[in-house]
């Protein structure tokens, strides 16, 4: 599984012009599922996101998780993180994991930030979304779970 971090001041998804999920502050994820990622993979993605320390303390230090300053989460599915642009013009979408198997484990992923007490908005799975947010700092970052 491979996952954007992104902070943000405020974040919202739209789909048929209706906002679907919609956060203040807290992180933006985009989220990707490959043929062979497990449980096992969003378990400790899911861990990992809610644990980094990606937000100023009192000394403008990042030392502060999600967790720690109570932030929500807004969770995007999004397979065009595995299109592979190496040859050609058009990215190849190969590595992206098939509809029915990504769903069940961005379900899952989505379910184990929820245990540790994150509130958790989302898009909806499959449908073309329109997702706007304030990327504070800006921080961004790649987390994979190999």
């Amino acid at each position: 599984m491979k996952v954007i971090v992104q902070r943000s001041l405020q974040a919202k998804v739209e789909v048929n012009g209706e906002t679907a999920g919609k956060i203040e502050s807290g992180l933006m994820l985009l989220v990707g599922v490959t043929h062979d990622d497990t449980e096992e993979d969003a378990q400790y993605l899911a861990d990992k996101i809610v644990n980094l320390r990606i937000f100023e303390d009192e000394n403008e230090k990042l030392n502060l998780s999600v967790k720690d300053t109570e932030g929500q989460i807004l969770s995007i599915s999004q397979f065009t993180l595995y299109g592979d642009c190496r040859k050609g013009r058009r990215p190849n979408f190969m590595a992206a994991a098939k509809p029915d198997h990504a769903e069940k484990l961005y379900d899952f992923f989505n379910e184990k930030l929820r245990e540790n007490g994150i509130h958790v908005e989302t898009g909806r799975f499959g449908e073309m979304m329109d997702v706007s947010f304030t990327n504070h700092g800006p921080v961004t970052l790649i987390v994979e779970s190999r």
